[in-house]
């Protein structure tokens, strides 16, 4: 059990150390082309980062038949934007504070709040969107015209995010390669340590929910929790790690374009390969959980509209609602 242990901080110190290389050379390969925060944080680093928990359940949907594959991959789907929402916004405004009280950072939260609103705004729009097809079509089947739409509309996003107003990344540190190779940080170089960085987490993800699975089941958990409660969690560790470290370096922009654009993206492309390939009937669990979804994102993006800044312990709110799922589940 102890070696157990030890090896599961292990692989979650490896994550956490590839999340900074990740961080460290998609601020560089924004610097590199001149791109604005907002192609950094809502779709580089967000679509980078949430890759690899997005293949999972399309490839148990597309190639895996049978009603047990399709329940996985609705539930794996619908987990990570709920993920997000509620413990991913949760653990950003808890770092904001722990570092605050270190006096690493000042306790308001300060994004591009055009990013910030556009990212919710699609999000909710897209999501409601899916929740509505789901009950929808028990009557009429439009969910394929409506995946189309979704798909249709990240597109349009996408467009809308690269040619936005936000800032440019300022204050890059140097790259991390150019140190341990003696060289410049040619767009190679950044594209290199992008794409090993970006293994690494995948990796050590992976090692992670292995020791996760092992401790739980020596811990006696049962699986039905390790699967809605333990190893959703682990999944979503890169986006969150990565929010953690661009917290602490005061890059609010990008700490929240990060978790919010994976959002958007989670809740279009999945959810549409979701709609084609299943019947995409949300019941249960897995409608509870895309409805506290929607809710938590609602109250941060309604303060952000009203306050123009973030309060950490809005973001922090979000463990309210993880809190109801864990008392629907248990």
């Amino acid at each position: 059990m102890a070696l157990l242990t030890i090896m599961l901080l292990m692989s979650l110190t490896f994550i956490l150390v590839s999340c900074a290389y990740f961080t460290n050379a998609v601020e560089w390969l924004g610097k590199k082309f001149n791109l604005n925060q907002g192609v950094i944080g809502s779709i580089f680093a967000a679509v980078g980062t949430a890759m690899p928990e997005t293949i999972i359940p399309v490839i148990a949907i597309i190639f895996h038949n049978g009603q047990a594959s399709e329940e996985i991959g609705i539930g794996a789907i619908v987990g990570a934007p709920f993920m997000l929402s509620t413990l991913g916004f949760f653990v950003t405004g808890a770092s904001a504070i722990i570092y605050a009280l270190f006096h690493k950072r000042s306790l308001k939260i300060t994004p591009s709040l055009t990013g910030f609103q556009r990212d919710m705004s699609y999000f909710i729009t897209m999501y409601s969107l899916a929740v509505i097809t789901s009950i929808v079509n028990n009557y009429i089947d439009i969910k394929n015209i409506v995946s189309i739409a979704i798909l249709v509309s990240y597109f349009v996003y996408v467009i809308r995010t690269f040619s936005s107003n936000d800032e440019s990344i300022n204050d890059v540190k140097n790259l991390y390669f150019s140190a341990h190779f003696h060289s410049k940080p040619a767009v190679n170089l950044i594209l290199l340590q992008l794409i090993l960085s970006l293994l690494g987490i995948s990796y050590g993800a992976h090692i992670f929910i292995k020791y996760t699975e092992q401790v739980s089941a020596m811990a006696g958990i049962p699986p039905a929790i390790l699967s809605l409660i333990i190893t959703p969690i682990a999944t979503e560790l890169p986006e969150k790690l990565n929010s953690v470290l661009w917290i602490g370096q005061k890059k609010d922009t990008l700490a929240l374009l990060n978790i919010t654009g994976a959002m958007v993206f989670q809740s279009s492309v999945p959810v549409a390969i979701g709609m084609m390939f299943t019947e995409w009937h949300l019941t249960g669990l897995t409608m509870l959980t895309t409805m506290l979804s929607l809710i938590s994102s609602y109250i941060c993006l309604l303060y952000a509209s009203n306050k123009k800044s973030l309060s950490p312990f809005v973001l922090m709110s979000g463990i309210i609602f993880y809190a109801i799922f864990l008392m629907a589940l248990l």
